[in-house]
């Protein structure tokens, strides 16, 4: 027995030193806020008081546009996503985007409720605080889940809906970010908290784009950096351990509005054959794959996901 214990003793202290050099070598602490924003902030860059956050958001284009586009990000993403998409569509339309709250510069829910219903509330909370009464709204992965789920309870609101990768469907991935598995495993979950190995980023972002290549050095900064504002590690761990509906979905029946369903062809986090369970129970939507692009196709293929969307706000009939 004495034999035994010291043994224990052993194996502790090793485990122990184990995690003191993990937290030595990929422990990164919180940046401060301001570095945060000198650096993703810009002349459009706006801040709002919603729900007991400072908002992150821009309000660019045409302000004479009585129904904006609203842009909604996704999962561990930022408005920056919508760049490339922004830059074209202000130049005649009111465009408006926003850090969702767990990610980019606005910072974690106080309640620390992360559920698509509390996300739909802080989305009609925020649109209200502008005074908007009626959108365009588009939003990927994570931000098409609330933009569908928003269409439901506020219908007066949405014009027209565009969805990119949405979620919503049971999911059936066939790969997963290294990162989220993380922020979902038990242990490892919680040192997430206050460990963000830089290394880990790059192939987290590579694994929801097609082509590789796309994933510039600068990207990745973005994505790891904005990570590191104060709550939003806990926050990304959170969301995932919140409660799904998983029968919500049964209701996208009833969502009248005009729809773009639009998809990359080689999505592996939520595959192309949900882009066809949308389409098979919207009643009014238009549905186009994109080829030889990931998860983000507003991100990874700018310019052919544009002309889509632009069409499609235009009226102009889609090759299906």
């Amino acid at each position: 027995m004495k034999y035994l214990i010291k043994g224990l003793k052993i194996v502790l202290t090793f485990a122990l030193l184990f995690v003191i050099a993990i937290v030595i070598l990929f422990g990164h602490p919180d940046i401060p806020l301001n570095e945060l924003k000198a650096k993703y902030t810009n002349t459009e860059s706006s801040f709002i008081s919603v729900d007991g956050m400072d908002v992150h958001f821009r309000d660019e284009g045409n302000q004479t546009d009585s129904i904006p586009i609203v842009l909604i990000h996704g999962t561990a993403s930022s408005l920056h996503t919508f760049d490339a998409w922004t830059n074209s569509l202000k130049n005649s339309n009111r465009v408006i985007r926003i850090d969702l709250p767990a990610f980019g510069l606005t910072g974690p829910f106080p309640d620390r409720n992360y559920s698509i219903a509390n996300y739909t509330s802080f989305i009609k909370d925020f649109l209200t605080a502008l005074k908007i009464k009626q959108c365009v709204l588009v939003g990927n992965s994570l931000g098409g889940q609330i933009a569908w789920n928003f269409t439901l309870e506020q219908p007066d609101m949405v014009e027209k809906l565009i969805l990119i990768d949405a979620s919503g469907y049971p999911l059936n991935s066939k790969s997963v970010p290294i990162a989220f598995k993380l922020a979902q495993t038990p242990v490892l979950k919680n040192l997430l908290t206050f460990i963000t190995p830089r290394f880990l980023v790059r192939p987290s972002v590579e694994n929801v784009y097609f082509d590789t290549s796309k994933v510039t050095d600068s990207l990745v900064e973005r994505y790891f950096e904005l990570t590191l504002r104060e709550g939003n590690r806990q926050a990304l761990v959170d969301r995932f351990k919140t409660s799904k509906d998983i029968s919500a979905y049964k209701n996208i029946k009833n969502i009248k509005q005009p729809t773009l369903i639009l998809w990359g062809a080689d999505d592996l986090l939520i595959p192309v054959e949900n882009a066809y369970r949308f389409h098979k129970d919207l009643p009014n939507d238009t549905l186009v794959i994109l080829n030889d692009s990931g998860h983000t196709p507003m991100e990874e293929s700018p310019i052919e996901s544009l002309e889509l969307v632009t069409n499609f706000l235009n009226n102009v009939q889609l090759k299906k």
